[in-house]
């Protein structure tokens, strides 16, 4: 039951991103939307490791390391 809390946090966090880029609200370089992106993802694929699905071990651990580089630029930037 906990695991199925922390990815239903995890996916939520990544739809809130996502609808934050679609409406405007956010810039695909904001550090929130890769943040939003990295902890959504990172939660996703902990709960992934632990029920050994490798699909979505690469999906999700993917998903982190690509949100990374956004949010360090927008770091060095602000």
């Amino acid at each position: 039951m906990l695991y199925q809390i922390i990815s239903l946090i995890g996916a939520a966090l990544i739809l809130v991103g996502y609808v934050g880029l679609q409406r405007g609200w956010l810039d695909r370089t904001d550090r929130s939307f890769n943040a939003l992106n990295f902890v959504g993802s990172a939660l996703l694929t902990w709960v992934a490791l632990i029920d050994h699905r490798l699909g979505f071990i690469v999906l999700e651990g993917a998903w982190a390391l690509l949100s990374l580089p956004g949010m360090l630029r927008a770091t060095r930037a602000g």
